[in-house]
């Protein structure tokens, strides 16, 4: 199956006070905002929270988008900037930065496109991401309550964190016969020869992209956690 869904971004004086916003239907969307951002960086964060927000299901995405600058981003520069260490041709930091990697991190394993739409054009789907963008910023401007939407429901709820457990490796037998000063040391006791085990509290979103991260190089994600040590 594939979902739907309209991203967008609004800025008021841009910069200024700005929302985000993505939305399916009337029962799945979520927005927020910042007090003072770019209306580039609502678009960005729009798409962001929408592959965040589905990375649970195993459904291709088709992001509707009103955004020359978001879409190219995304399918035309975002590789080339990754390989010259995030800059420009003009060899100029890349804007948004933050915001582009963590993009480039939720893409990982996800089956999707992009589909241009004119904005302000009466577009159902743009029209409401719109409007909820707007809200937020309006929100912020007035000092009042954010409205935040109902999230990704459709799918069901996003699975509960669960640990990640990394395997021990085998030592060494202990040869030391030193006494151990307290039966407490902290998760490492470096000086006692043996295997530690860690356990990591991931939320759902970030196993999941642990999960795709490690099948894309064809290993568990204990092995994808031990090679980072």
């Amino acid at each position: 199956m594939t979902i739907t869904a309209a991203a967008d971004g609004s800025a008021l004086g841009n910069p200024g006070p700005a929302g985000w916003a993505w939305y399916i239907d009337d029962n799945n969307w979520a927005a927020g905002g910042w007090k003072h951002a770019t209306n580039n960086q609502g678009e960005l964060k729009a798409v962001l929270e929408l592959f965040r927000a589905t990375a649970h299901v195993d459904d291709d995405l088709l992001v509707l988008c009103d955004s020359q600058y978001v879409i190219n981003s995304v399918t035309k520069w975002m590789r080339g900037w990754k390989a010259k260490g995030w800059r420009k041709a003009d060899g100029k930091a890349v804007m948004n930065l933050e915001l582009l990697q963590e993009i480039d991190e939720a893409l990982v394993g996800r089956r999707y496109r992009f589909e241009w739409v004119k904005g302000h054009a009466n577009h159902p789907l743009n029209e409401a991401a719109d409007s909820r963008a707007r809200a937020v910023s309006e929100a912020y401007q007035r000092g009042s309550a954010i409205p935040t939407g109902p999230g990704f429901v459709a799918g069901g709820p996003a699975p509960k964190a669960a640990p990640v457990t990394a395997a021990p490796t085998k030592a060494a037998p202990v040869t030391s016969t030193a006494p151990r000063a307290s039966a407490d040391l902290g998760l490492f006791d470096l000086e006692v020869d043996r295997p530690h085990s860690v356990q990591v509290a991931l939320s759902a979103e970030e196993l999941a992209r642990l999960t795709r991260r490690a099948s894309t190089r064809g290993v568990s994600p204990a092995e994808l956690l031990r090679d980072l040590i």
